[in-house]
């Protein structure tokens, strides 16, 4: 409607500019054609001054004072006959007879422009002539000039426009008031449909649509055998498969219980059943709390939440059997919850059982990690006093060995007999020295080592995109491979997803073992990069080559701290890598078959 409504106004008012135009245009052109049959007669009688018989005429003055009253019904503003120069001849307003009058523009191409040249010319503050050229034998004599304003064109437009817009309005409010009649009566169908699958989808069974209309028989009908038909499905998968629900609450930690307002057993987690066997032997309608005691703490606080229909608790009791790990049977805090629907309706009542002997088991876990991190912090200090003497030693050393070499002198017997070298012998201690000072670098590497370890860079999470990561470890690994002519390939896809991890030390995990793998294919061999995805949005990355592979002996230890095959190895490099792999909450796993090669998988959780 909107659009029919627009078009139509459109049309109805590019047509009335049109015909106002062209009424105006007529107008204009009558008394020009008019007002042009009496020149030509009074030039045709030949006057010496053709022009001052132009002014002086009788009848054209006529015609020019009965224009004014004309004018003013047909858009126009004056009447003139001027010369070629422009000056006016004869004026309808006779005080503007002998000036010049300046040329507008012509009128004509208005009416014959489009729609949009209309309007704008109609809404615009412009004026225009109706121009008719007067011509003496050959020459031009002059011309008649009719002005013409379209300010009552613009009136007119404004006045349909106004009429357009009320009709508009009304026939949008009529169409709204049948569209939403009709649309009651040809919905209503539709929206039973939509109730029928709501209550559907809420779970309620044999459910079934009352469609009036003959045209919605055939649907209800087949409606309401689907709903008979989940219901059956619904009916058979409860009694044969355990829910959504009763998986959840199998793999809870808590003992937990569902008892109807009747006291009628409903549910039990496996926890619950070991804890209380007598009460769930048998579950289902004839297992009830009233099976228990009626001193037993468990029934007295059900009973009170079943009768009250208020949460009961927390009570603390000791229940079930002693494991093989405790001596007595544990301490469990018992909780009754009143449950109720979005309605207030009261449903029954959920037991909850918490071990605290567990809770306790967490709570001295995590006393001894933060004594173990509090032990780790000392560790470091200590590494790090340790490590100011070792660069102090090692400078002193090498002062040592500079002063050495200056006095390199043979040292005689002297007179007290302390020295019992002979004479002419040189005392070399460089050798000594070189053994003090290696001692103390490989002593110093140890100390760096325990220093990564217990002070590990903070960590810059962010999300990296492997496959430009893992084109920067084979750039720097490039000349390693090179060396020991071997060949690397990278296999990874464009639209893997990212990890999140920090940049730096995962280039340094990866780069690590993929000089290790170099150095472990002395005779040359292939090296293989490759990343993909892997279940639970995890994405593995795998390095594996062709190498000499690990014994099976050693497999065991090689991610442990200072363990190494290597002659001038340090054991740092893989240890490293575990503990890089580790603070990114990730795994790490390796397959190595000796002569034949050695896979490192690592796999971490995506952005």
């Amino acid at each position: 409607m909107v659009v029919v409504v627009l078009v139509m106004s459109g049309w109805q008012m590019s047509t009335l500019m049109r015909l106002r135009l062209e009424q105006t245009q007529a107008g204009a052109q009558l008394l020009a054609d008019s007002l042009f049959q009496r020149v030509n007669a009074v030039v045709a009688e030949g006057p010496l001054d053709p022009y001052a018989a132009l002014r002086q005429d009788s009848g054209i003055r006529s015609i020019l004072e009965a224009s004014i009253a004309y004018t003013e019904n047909q858009n126009l503003l004056y009447t003139a006959i001027v010369e070629p120069d422009g000056v006016a001849i004869a004026h309808s307003s006779p005080s503007l007879q002998g000036t010049l009058m300046p040329e507008l523009e012509d009128f004509q191409n208005i009416v014959g422009a489009g729609v949009i040249d209309q309007a704008k010319a109609i809404y615009s503050e412009r004026r225009f002539e109706l121009k008719q050229p007067i011509v003496s034998g050959a020459q031009p004599f002059g011309a008649i000039r009719v002005g013409v304003s379209t300010l009552l064109v613009r009136k007119e437009v404004r006045e349909g426009l106004y009429r357009a817009a009320q009709t508009a309005i009304a026939a949008l409010v009529i169409s709204m008031v049948v569209a939403m009649v009709l649309a009651q009566w040809m919905l209503r169908p539709i929206h039973v449909i939509q109730s029928g699958l709501s209550r559907l989808g809420r779970g309620e069974l044999d459910v079934t649509l009352d469609l009036p209309e003959q045209e919605f028989k055939d649907l209800g009908s087949s409606f309401d055998a689907v709903s008979a038909q989940l219901s059956a499905i619904r009916s058979q998968a409860m009694s044969s498969a355990p829910t959504d629900f009763e998986s959840v609450m199998e793999n809870l930690e808590d003992a937990m219980a569902l008892f109807s307002p009747q006291g009628e057993l409903i549910f039990s987690n496996s926890a619950m059943r070991a804890m209380l066997p007598s009460l769930t032997d048998n579950p289902g309608a004839a297992a009830a709390v009233s099976k228990l005691p009626s001193e037993h703490p468990v029934r007295q606080l059900v009973e009170r939440a079943l009768a009250g229909r208020k949460s009961q608790g927390p009570v603390s009791i000791t229940l079930g059997a002693a494991s093989e790990a405790e001596q007595e049977a544990p301490e469990h805090l018992l909780l009754c919850h009143a449950i109720e629907d979005s309605s207030g309706r009261f449903l029954g009542a959920m037991l909850v059982a918490r071990n605290l002997g567990y809770l306790s088991h967490v709570h001295t876990t995590l006393n001894y990690s933060r004594k173990l991190a509090a032990l780790g912090r000392l560790m470091a200090g200590v590494a790090h006093e340790v490590k100011n003497p070792l660069n102090a030693m090692t400078i002193h050393l090498e002062l040592l060995k500079q002063k050495m070499a200056a006095v390199r002198e043979p040292v005689t017997v002297s007179a007290g007999g302390s020295t019992t070298t002979p004479a002419g012998r040189t005392v070399d201690l460089t050798k000594h020295v070189n053994i003090i000072a290696d001692e103390i670098r490989r002593l110093d590497q140890v100390v760096v080592g325990f220093l990564k370890f217990a002070r590990p860079d903070e960590l810059k999470l962010q999300p990296v995109q492997l496959l430009s990561l893992i084109n920067e470890v084979v750039s720097m690994t490039g000349p390693e491979a090179e060396r020991r002519n071997v060949s690397i390939k990278t296999e990874c896809s464009q639209t893997l997803p990212d990890i999140n991890a920090d940049p730096g030390m995962l280039q340094q995990a990866l780069l690590n073992l993929a000089i290790n793998a170099c150095q472990a294919m002395p005779d040359g061999g292939t090296l293989r990069i490759t990343a993909r995805t892997a279940p639970r949005r995890r994405v593995i990355v795998e390095v594996e080559d062709t190498g000499v592979g690990i014994p099976p002996e050693n497999l065991g230890q090689i991610f442990d701290l200072y363990f190494t095959t290597k002659e001038k190895g340090n054991g740092i490099g893989l240890s490293m890598v575990f503990r890089i792999v580790q603070l990114h909450d990730g795994d790490i796993e390796v397959q190595s078959t000796p002569g034949r090669g050695t896979t490192f998988k690592l796999l971490f959780p995506q952005a």
